[in-house]
C-alpha cells in the first residue's frame, strides 16, 4: 500500500516575535498540516543577519505544550551543538511533553557563523560527517537506556543530499530522508537512497522521503508523488507569516489521499 501524502510547514525561527511564532504554529495545525518543524540555528539565514531568533529545542518543548496533533521537531538539528547522549534525552523529554509526537531531525552542520559565535570548531565537511556518524548509534544507545523510555520508537528524519555518506547513514539510522532539489534530482537521489538500503539490508520503503517546496501544487506537486516524495514542507518566515500557499498544498494532499484510497 502507497504512503499517503503529508504536508509540512517549517516554521523559520527568524525575524518575527514569539508570540507570532506561536500564532503560526496554532494557524498551521488548524490548516490541517501533518508535522510542524523549525529550525537548528543560532542567527537568521536570511534577511537581517543580526534579526530576530529564537533557539530550537526550546521552542519545540514549548510547541509540544500548545500543539496538539501535529508532530513536531527539527529540520533539522545540528549534530554539533549537543552531546549525542543530553540530545537523545531531550527527544525523549519532549516526545513525553508531546505524547509521542517528535520527530527527531538531524543533520551534519553547515552554517559556519553558528559554530564561531558559540565556540563550536567547524572544522572541515568531512569532520561534520564523521561526528554526525559517531553519534547516530550514541543516540540510539541513549534511547535504549533512558528511564521512563520513549512513548514510541521516535522517527529519525535525516537531512541532507551527500551521496557517499549521507545517503547511507540515512540507510542504516533513518525513518525520513530529506532532500532538496527539483524533482528529477530527487528522483535520482532516491535510487542512490535504495541501492544503500540493500547494502544496510534495509526495506526502502521503510524510509519516507521528504522535500520543501516553494512553489503551489499544481507546479510541482505531480511530478513530486512521481518521484517518490510523500512528505512535502513549506517554509515560512517571520515576521508575518503567510500560510496561504499550506492552504493550497493540504487540499492537494486531501485530494490525491482520497484518490489513492479508490
Amino acid at each position: 500500500m502507497a504512503r499517503p501524502i503529508r504536508i509540512g510547514v517549517q516554521i523559520q525561527p527568524q525575524h518575527a516575535d514569539y508570540a507570532e511564532i506561536r500564532r503560526a504554529v496554532a494557524a498551521a495545525e488548524e490548516a490541517g498540516v501533518d508535522v510542524v518543524f523549525n529550525w537548528d540555528h543560532f542567527f537568521p539565514l536570511y534577511g537581517e543577519p543580526d534579526g530576530a531568533h529564537f533557539e530550537c529545542w526550546t521552542m519545540l518543548g514549548a510547541w509540544a505544550e500548545a500543539t496538539s496533533r501535529v508532530e513536531i521537531g527539527a529540520l533539522v538539528t545540528c549534530n554539533s551543538y549537543r552531546n549525542p547522549e543530553l540530545l537523545a534525552d531531550m527527544a525523549r523529554t519532549v516526545d513525553h511533553i508531546s505524547d509521542g509526537r517528535l520527530i527527531l531531525g538531524l543533520g551534519a552542520g553547515w552554517f559556519e557563523r553558528d559554530y564561531t559565535e558559540y565556540g563550536y570548531d567547524f572544522g572541515t565537511a568531512g569532520d561534520r560527517l564523521a561526528a554526525l556518524e559517531r553519534a547516530l548509534p550514541r543516540i540510539e544507545a541513549r534511547l535504549r537506556k533512558v528511564n521512563p523510555a520513549p512513548t514510541r520508537k521516535i522517527p529519525v528524519l535525516i537531512g541532507g543530499g551527500g551521496e557517499k555518506k549521507t545517503l547511507r547513514y540515512t540507510a542504516r539510522y533513518a525513518d525520513i530522508w530529506h532532500g532538496f532539489g527539483e524533482p528529477a534530482e530527487l528522483t535520482a537521489k532516491h535510487a542512490i537512497l535504495d541501492t544503500w538500503c540493500a547494502t544496510e539490508g534495509r526495506d526502502p520503503a521503510d524510509i519516507e522521503r521528504s522535500a520543501n517546496v516553494s512553489t503551489g501544487p499544481d507546479a510541482v506537486g505531480a511530478e513530486l508523488v512521481a518521484a517518490g516524495t510523500t512528505l512535502v514542507t513549506i517554509g515560512l518566515t517571520g515576521p508575518r507569516y503567510d500560510l496561504g500557499r499550506v492552504t493550497d498544498w493540504v487540499a492537494w494532499r486531501d485530494e490525491q489521499n482520497a484518490a489513492s484510497a479508490r
